[in-house]
């Protein structure tokens, strides 16, 4: 029997405004947007977006989608299916290449190490995000694959026994706390003793509004879930000057709401969620942000809160990356002697959204007049995405189907 590597993309959580506190620095950003000689970075970050959306199609398709929120990390995914692919080769690594929308003409390994590498660098002074590999006490992976993991990944690496599953259960719960602050304690409930490696990518991110919502207009009010179901939700409203968009060709509303950092997170109230999922792509997201206007509109966010988990083995198979999880699988840059395949690839993601708390009460440019304005209400299905604004990164994406699930 093959030995198994799971590919664990965890960790995405986002707390949207619990608070007024400033954000911690971890360390000096990276510019994206200033470096744009590097052609292999753009290549990369394009493919991202690209992979972005071809993953949110066929989560929204699959079976068990039907009727459920979606939320996922897309840099994350990406980030741990290229650190996968540092230890692939031949039709395995030309599959994870292909998939993630890399062209091999364009693009070596070393050029996507040294691009996640830069996008990494770019996003630690706002969110907390990294790699952690465990591996078991007595499997010996290539000091050159955990090498480049450490280097471009900024992976951390743990010895693990996997033949006692309590044990490496235990082992692994600890490290995420550690990584997340005590936000996630239970990650992992079980694991498969002939397990040799477990790579986690994880994503902690909390967002502060730069105008944030007064929690005194947040009033219960119906979101209409189908054209025959409406279910109540508390509402959080607000009257001010937001950017905003209508995009007449897919029939979609967008409300820009900028965090208290360089991200932002984009709200698409389309009229028919079908013409926006088939035709949005990562050009929509550079019109939108360049032709977003400013004025005074009366505007409702339903609250809500989400974790998804979704073991994305069908999926990624439906996609192009076939071989990992077979066991003619090459990943011998992982090991030799041994034929490691992939077992498991599962993504969990949370999202907490709600008004800041009420030390923030009075809200900057808040205006509470009885002043006549334009009302977008988002009371039905929408499009949420979290984003850095410089360089277009989509670090979370989702549809909100019914805020009570």
């Amino acid at each position: 029997m093959p030995t198994t590597v799971v590919l664990w993309l965890f960790l995405s959580v986002v707390c949207a405004a619990r608070g007024h506190q400033p954000i911690e620095q971890a360390k000096q950003a990276t510019d994206l947007s200033a470096d744009s000689s590097d052609d292999k970075l753009l290549l990369v970050t394009s493919a991202n977006k690209e992979f972005a959306f071809n993953l949110y199609r066929k989560l929204v398709a699959h079976a068990s989608s039907k009727g459920q929120n979606i939320f996922f990390s897309p840099v994350s995914v990406s980030a741990a299916l290229a650190a996968l692919s540092v230890g692939a080769r031949g039709e395995t690594h030309q599959q994870l290449f292909r998939t993630l929308g890399f062209n091999s003409s364009q693009l070596t390994q070393s050029d996507v190490n040294n691009a996640f590498l830069k996008i990494i660098r770019s996003m630690a002074s706002k969110i907390s995000q990294g790699t952690a590999v465990f591996v078991d006490s007595l499997f010996t992976p290539k000091p050159d694959f955990l090498h480049v993991l450490k280097q471009w990944y900024f992976t951390e690496g743990f010895k693990v026994d996997f033949s006692n599953p309590i044990e490496g259960v235990n082992t692994i719960n600890q490290c995420v706390s550690r990584m997340t602050s005590g936000k996630i304690t239970r990650l992992v409930e079980s694991l498969d003793p002939s397990t040799v490696l477990y790579l986690l990518n994880y994503v902690y991110f909390k967002g502060i509004w730069a105008t944030p919502f007064d929690p005194k207009l947040t009033t219960l009010d119906l979101f209409r879930v189908t054209e025959t179901v409406e279910v109540p939700v508390p509402m959080m409203r607000m009257k001010a000057d937001v950017d905003t968009y209508y995009d007449k060709a897919i029939a979609t509303s967008v409300l820009h709401l900028p965090f208290s950092n360089s991200y932002s997170m984009l709200l698409l109230l389309p009229d028919t969620m079908e013409t926006l999922e088939s035709k949005i792509s990562p050009a929509h997201i550079t019109r939108w942000l360049k032709q977003l206007k400013q004025r005074k509109y009366k505007i409702s966010v339903p609250m809500f809160y989400m974790k998804t988990s979704y073991k994305l083995n069908d999926v990624l198979n439906e996609m192009g990356m076939a071989d990992m999880f077979e066991n003619h699988a090459n990943l011998s840059g992982i090991t030799d002697g041994q034929k490691p395949v992939v077992s498991e690839v599962v993504h969990q993601a949370t999202l907490d959204v709600d008004e800041t708390g009420a030390t923030a009460a009075t809200g900057v440019g808040i205006s509470l007049f009885s002043l006549i304005a334009p009302e977008l209400k988002f009371n039905r299905p929408f499009i949420v995405m979290i984003t850095e604004v410089s360089a277009e990164n989509i670090l979370f994406m989702g549809k909100i189907v019914n805020p009570n699930i």
